[in-house]
């Protein structure tokens, strides 16, 4: 997640135990759309000390920033976005594999960055907030409602 814009940068999927090269294929995925980024926070989970992680992280100039100890309100942003993710999709939909879970988090990544309103955001999405999109006029006289999330959420667009 991008702190600044709330942007979901992307998702990280791993059937089975996580370990260093695990860890750096995951990110690396996840930002791959994206282009690396110049900071990382991190908490000090024994995973992030990999051999293999550190030397990712230097080969992608990427400076990682470490959170207090024991403190998990270090990271309110991440932690919200965690908790958002799986109270309004994951209690409400089922996957198959880590390739049906990956796929089907790529569309409420494209939801919750383009769609989604955003309070800390004063009402716009992470994409106007970007402008990467821009915000039209809807005549409330005409509108339809358009699916996302394979038909888990329903929002009216100008028709």
């Amino acid at each position: 997640m991008d702190q600044f814009t709330r942007r979901i940068v992307g998702f990280g999927v791993h059937a089975g135990d996580v370990d260093g090269i695990a860890l750096c294929r995951m990110f690396n995925k996840a930002i791959s759309t994206q282009g690396a980024p110049r900071y990382l926070s991190s908490d000090n989970d024994p995973l992030f000390q990999y051999h293999r992680w550190q030397a990712n992280l230097r080969i992608l100039e990427i400076q990682e920033i470490k959170t207090a100890p024991y403190v998990p309100l270090s990271h309110p942003f991440i932690e919200r976005l965690i908790g958002t993710i799986r109270r309004e999709f994951l209690d409400h939909v089922f996957f198959w594999n880590a390739h049906d879970l990956e796929r089907k988090l790529q569309g409420f990544r494209q939801y919750y960055n383009t769609h989604r309103v955003h309070t800390s955001l004063e009402g716009d999405t992470p994409s106007e907030f970007t402008a990467e999109t821009t915000r039209r006029r809807a005549d409330l006289g005409r509108f339809q409602w358009k699916s996302h999330c394979r038909r888990l959420y329903k929002l009216p667009v100008a028709a």
